[in-house]
């Protein structure tokens, strides 16, 4: 997910139809520069070069979202497809229509990953390896690390453990109502994983 604002201008992006890499490329109405969906990157035309500003989001269902923000308005369009036009790519387990230019064993090529990105490195946690460890204290790039994941909804998230100056350590509590309750060993407070905040 990307701020739209770039170089002080607000931009509005359209499916282009073209793939780089098995991957979408945008297209921005005012300029009709291109960009590379999975990175934000302007690929050609006035903003090549230019990266959009990514925006922390979590990829979930509509329901847990619901639960965790239950304010929430959605736009709905009503009409469209009567199925996903997409369904078969969704279950084919190859790359995707234009095959794979680089060859990587470490994963299946559409395992889910959760990422986190902070000063120029990336580390990424395979949901599947999350299903089997829901809850990860992790160090990387200087930063102690919790990362959650709930199995119903596929959602995971990750969370900075310091807290007043003070590194936690969680250990899973409960995976109940579509959450994943934590407790820190050093206060022995509760938490849920999915929001992050203190429930006792």
């Amino acid at each position: 997910m990307f701020d739209r604002q770039v170089e002080g201008r607000e931009l509005t992006f359209g499916v282009s139809g073209k793939l780089i890499m098995n991957n979408l490329v945008m297209y921005d109405r005012q300029t009709d520069s291109l960009w590379l969906q999975i990175s934000g990157e302007g690929i050609d035309g006035r903003f090549k070069g230019v990266s959009l500003v990514k925006v922390p989001h979590v990829q979930t269902t509509w329901a847990a979202w619901k639960e965790m923000h239950p304010d929430t308005l959605v736009l709905d369009k009503r009409g469209g497809y009567d199925r996903d036009p997409y369904e078969s790519y969704y279950n084919n387990p190859g790359a995707g229509p234009l095959g794979q230019s680089r060859s990587d064993d470490r994963l299946p090529p559409k395992d889910l990953v959760l990422g986190y990105i902070f000063g120029g490195r990336a580390k990424g946690y395979p949901f599947r390896t999350l299903l089997e460890t829901p809850v990860i204290n992790d160090t990387f790039a200087e930063r102690e690390l919790l990362v959650v994941y709930e199995e119903r909804s596929q959602t995971g998230q990750i969370f900075r453990r310091e807290v007043d100056g003070r590194t936690l350590t969680f250990d899973l509590m409960s995976l109940s109502d579509g959450d994943v309750i934590v407790r820190d060993r050093e206060t022995g407070s509760t938490w849920s994983g999915l929001s992050g905040k203190a429930l006792e």
